[in-house]
C-alpha cells in the first residue's frame, strides 16, 4: 500500500481580479478551491492514474473538513488526525501579476503528533509512504529524520520532499526515492548549479549518501535519473506552461506509479516525466489521459 503524509495542508482559493487596485473595492472572477499540500498532490494524481493510496496527516475546521470531502469525492482513502482550530487557506490573486498570500496552520499538540507517529509505525514491510512538504512551528525539526528512522526500521519504502535542510537530516538513513530540482541541489551542497555537468555531479553526491533513486528537475531542460546503477536524462515535452504548482508532486506520483507496477527504472523515469510535464502544462493536476498524451514525447538517453 502507499501511504501519504501531509503535516501542513491548505485549502488553495484562488480568485482572478482584471484590474488589481490596492486600497480600493475589487470584485474577483473565475474563483476555485482544490485541497492542497505536496502529499495531498502526490495522492490525487496517483489516484486519477489508478493508484490506490491513502492520504494521512492533520486536518481541522471547516478548511480540513472541505479537504476530506474533496479527498472522499475522488474515492481517496484518508486517515487524518482531526486537530483543533482550522486547516490553512491559502489564497493566490491572479491580476496583471500574481500574489500569494499563504495562511497560518494550526497548533499541533504533542499528543497529535504522537498519534501520526504510531499511525507510521504500523505500516508494513514493502509499504510506500511519501512525506511531503513544510513542518508547522509546532512540529519538531526533527520529525523527518525521524519518520527515516521508523520506516528503515521497519522496511517502509520512504520517499522524502521537503525543505533542503530535512531533506539534509535525512540523507544518514535509507530512502527509496528523492526528487530534488536544481535550485535545491544546490542548496544541499551550498553551492550553485549552472549546468548539465553540475546537476550530474551533485546529483551523483546525492545518491552516494543513501536514495536508492535520485531524480534531479532541470524545467524546461527535463530532468536526471541517478541509481547505483544507471543514470539518464529525459528532454521535457515540448507544451505551454500554465502552472507550476504540483508539477513536482506529479512528477513523484508518477515515477511511483509505474514503479509499482512493475515497470522498468527507464519506463518509470519516462513515466515520471510526462506526468510532471502533463500537469505544468494543465491549469490543475494532471489526468491519466494527458499523461498518456505526452509520455511517447518525453525521450531517455543515457549518460555516460
Amino acid at each position: 500500500m502507499i501511504y501519504t503524509c501531509t503535516l501542513n495542508p491548505s485549502v488553495d482559493y484562488i480568485i482572478h481580479v482584471e484590474d488589481f487596485q490596492v486600497n480600493g473595492l475589487n470584485r474577483g472572477t473565475n474563483t476555485q478551491y482544490y485541497p492542497g499540500g505536496k502529499g495531498i498532490n502526490v495522492s490525487r494524481v496517483l489516484k486519477r492514474l489508478d493508484v490506490e493510496n491513502t492520504a494521512l496527516g492533520f486536518l481541522g475546521g471547516f478548511s480540513g473538513d472541505f479537504i476530506k470531502d474533496q479527498l472522499h469525492q475522488a474515492e481517496i482513502e484518508t486517515n487524518f488526525i482531526e486537530v483543533s482550530g482550522n486547516t490553512r487557506i491559502n489564497m493566490k490573486l491572479k491580476s496583471s501579476g500574481e500574489t500569494e498570500i499563504n495562511g497560518p496552520g494550526p497548533e499541533i499538540t504533542s499528543n497529535q503528533l504522537q498519534q501520526l507517529y504510531d499511525q507510521i509505525s504500523s505500516l508494513k514491510q514493502g509499504d510506500f509512504l511519501v512525506a511531503a512538504g513544510s513542518t508547522p512551528a509546532s512540529v519538531p525539526a526533527t520529525f523527518y529524520a525521524d519518520v527515516a528512522k521508523i520506516c528503515e526500521r521497519n522496511g517502509v519504502k520512504l520517499i522524502v520532499d521537503t525543505s533542503s535542510q530535512a531533506l539534509k537530516d535525512v540523507m544518514n538513513h535509507k530512502l527509496f526515492f528523492v526528487k530534488p530540482n536544481h535550485h535545491e541541489l544546490g542548496e544541499l551542497f551550498d553551492t550553485t548549479i549552472d549546468s548539465l555537468d553540475d546537476a550530474i555531479h551533485y546529483g551523483k553526491k546525492l545518491q552516494q549518501q543513501g536514495p536508492e533513486h535520485v531524480i534531479v528537475s532541470m524545467g524546461g531542460d527535463g530532468a536526471i535519473y541517478i541509481s547505483e546503477q544507471a543514470c539518464y536524462l529525459a528532454k521535457a515535452p515540448k507544451g505551454t506552461v500554465k502552472n507550476t504548482v504540483g508539477a513536482g508532486d506529479s512528477l513523484v506520483s508518477g515515477f511511483l506509479s509505474a514503479y509499482v507496477r512493475e515497470q522498468t527504472v527507464l519506463s518509470a523515469f519516462q513515466y515520471a516525466v510526462a506526468t510532471g510535464s502533463a500537469t505544468a502544462f494543465s491549469n490543475d493536476l494532471c489526468t491519466k489521459e494527458e499523461v498518456q498524451q505526452l509520455f511517447e514525447q518525453v525521450k531517455i538517453n543515457p549518460i555516460e
